[in-house]
């Protein structure tokens, strides 16, 4: 698995695992725990969750997923911006850890944006590194001028929506962030409902790889120097198949038609979030 650096040096791989709607039907437990794990003998060893994803439910599959392999983990989770306070951001990690059962957090993120100041929050994250909880933080969904406002060198990532059909970060928001030396974390990088994967310009490049359309999608948004991707899948053979797009290379001819049946952004947009 190909991995990029962090600022501090730390090496995560480029394709890591998302786990949104993990936790939600207790049927789909066992599915969900085989498929975690089986990202990470196949090197997806980033897993990112959040307090949010079935309020907690999500934190405690990837707790028992990992229980036995929790050193060979970068562990993400986030904050809920409604606990984003100097007061909230101690507790709430606390409750996510214990769900992970874990003592400490690779990378913590700040959801989205709230009520609660940046510089609040930030410094509720600095006091969780020094106690030890965390390792390093970032965050997720905000925009160009948050960033700004942020002018945290400390952050290690942002994470944010992107994929074929929702590229609108390229015409500010990412170039400012590989500027930086930023890591973008791309979530929801196969698109929402389907849609994308059945796009024939995503089927006919799939054809011409022997590929599978969301090994696609993946290595669209891989090619961008900088991106890592969370792709998340309770199917451990679409698992296998995510693990594997980190080595595709597309052709010039394949980026010139996505961008045909995609447009990139010819001015700056609102950041989109799901």
């Amino acid at each position: 698995m190909r991995s990029l650096k962090l600022a501090d040096g730390a090496s995560v791989p480029l394709v890591g695992q998302g786990t949104w709607h993990m936790g939600e039907n207790p049927a789909e437990r066992g599915n969900e725990i085989a498929a975690l794990r089986r990202g990470i003998e196949l090197g997806m060893t980033l897993i990112d969750t959040a307090e949010m994803y079935a309020e907690g439910g999500a934190e405690e599959v990837v707790g028992e997923a990992i229980r036995s392999c929790r050193d060979q983990v970068f562990l993400v989770s986030k904050v809920y911006p409604h606990n984003a306070s100097r007061k909230g951001v101690p507790e709430a990690c606390e409750r996510s850890l214990r769900r992970l059962g874990t003592d400490c957090l690779d990378l913590y993120l700040l959801h989205w944006r709230g009520q609660y100041p940046l510089a609040e929050t930030v410094e509720a994250f600095e006091r969780l590194k020094e106690a030890g909880k965390i390792r390093r933080w970032g965050v997720s969904n905000l925009d160009l001028d948050d960033m700004r406002e942020l002018d945290a060198p400390d952050c290690a990532v942002n994470q944010v929506l992107y994929n074929p059909q929702e590229r609108g970060i390229e015409f500010d928001l990412l170039p400012w962030c590989q500027a930086q030396g930023m890591p973008v974390m791309a979530y929801c990088p196969l698109g929402q409902g389907g849609g994308l994967l059945r796009h024939q310009a995503i089927l006919d490049i799939a054809r011409r790889h022997g590929a599978e359309p969301a090994q696609i999608a993946l290595a669209w948004s891989l090619r961008q120097p900088g991106v890592l991707v969370i792709p998340k899948s309770s199917n451990p053979a679409h698992v296998r198949l995510n693990a594997s797009a980190a080595e595709l290379t597309l052709s010039a001819d394949d980026l010139a038609l996505l961008d045909k049946a995609f447009p990139p952004p010819s001015r700056s947009q609102p950041l989109q979030m799901v």
